[in-house]
């Protein structure tokens, strides 16, 4: 448990140090691509290319390439329209997509999870009632991007996992991951990259260094070994403990003139979205068993 809540406020912090040092200073894709290029090369020692199959090994880089590659993408362009306590809001949909998206794979769907959708959509928009504009419809739907490609990621790996004979080494799984990533965001950099605004100050190369080895590299390596280690009641309770987390933290050293009654607003109705959306999830798993 003390692994996840290190995690926690480790990730908590990165919100902040995007919205406030990198956002609209630093090319966007080229963040992405050195961020998910450092975390390669904490695990790229650790590759056992004849551990796994190259079927396997394909499969790992493809989620890889969507859960971290296309997801940071959409992550990183979402604080060009929102703010730090927004995009962290906006995340809470996660869940509601990987039930969603396990359905689907299932072949089974269900139309609560879309009222709990729709319940956390009217949520983030009440939190910007006064000024619902284009930009922040672009900023929601860039979150809401970045959501739908970490929930498919993590039903892919949680399912490609379950499905092999023998135990990975998970730093060894982490590799491919990584490296799926980092196609992905160099090709995306190649495209769209501008090379007119990379780090300028020693401060910003310390962030990115920073994301890429700590918060990306070490902290999904140690996210995944403390979830082993705690019952899934636990693991659940620390994922969503990241939102208020990093609003308490930004709102504290950075953000001291965030409008609180909305922000708790939206939040009390995003929330509940995600209560309605966890407890419908347990009656269909109480009448399975």
């Amino acid at each position: 448990m003390l692994l996840l809540l290190l995690v926690t406020v480790i990730w908590a912090f990165s919100f902040s140090l995007i919205g406030v040092y990198l956002s609209g200073h630093v090319d966007p894709w080229f963040s992405v691509w050195i961020r998910i290029a450092l975390a390669t090369m904490v695990f790229l020692p650790f590759i056992k290319p004849k551990q796994i199959s190259l079927t396997v090994a394909a499969k790992l880089m493809a989620i890889g390439a969507i859960q971290l590659g296309v997801m940071y993408s959409f992550y990183y362009q979402s604080f060009l329209f929102l703010t730090v306590p927004e995009v962290l809001l906006f995340t809470v949909m996660t869940p509601i997509y990987v039930t969603l998206f396990n359905d689907l794979l299932d072949r089974k769907l269900h139309r609560h999870f879309f009222f709990s959708a729709l319940l956390a959509t009217i949520g983030a928009i009440a939190i910007r009632y006064h000024s619902v504009n284009e930009g922040f419809l672009r900023g929601l739907v860039m979150v809401q991007g970045a959501n739908l490609c970490f929930a498919a990621g993590q039903v892919a790996y949680k399912r490609l996992l379950a499905k092999q004979t023998q135990a990975l080494e998970q730093k060894s799984v982490f590799s491919w991951f990584f490296i799926g990533a980092l196609i992905v965001s160099s090709i995306e950099y190649l495209l769209w990259g501008d090379a007119n605004k990379l780090p300028q100050t020693t401060l910003q190369w310390g962030i990115l260094i920073y994301l890429g080895i700590v918060a990306s590299g070490w902290g999904y390596f140690a996210w995944n070994k403390g979830a082993t280690q705690v019952n899934v009641g636990a693991l659940a309770v620390t994922n969503n403990l990241l939102i208020p987390t990093g609003i308490i933290v930004n709102v504290m050293i950075w953000n001291h003139n965030a409008d609180l009654f909305r922000l708790s607003v939206g939040a009390i109705l995003i929330i509940a979205a995600l209560i309605l959306n966890q407890k419908w999830a347990k009656h269909r798993q109480h009448r399975r068993n």
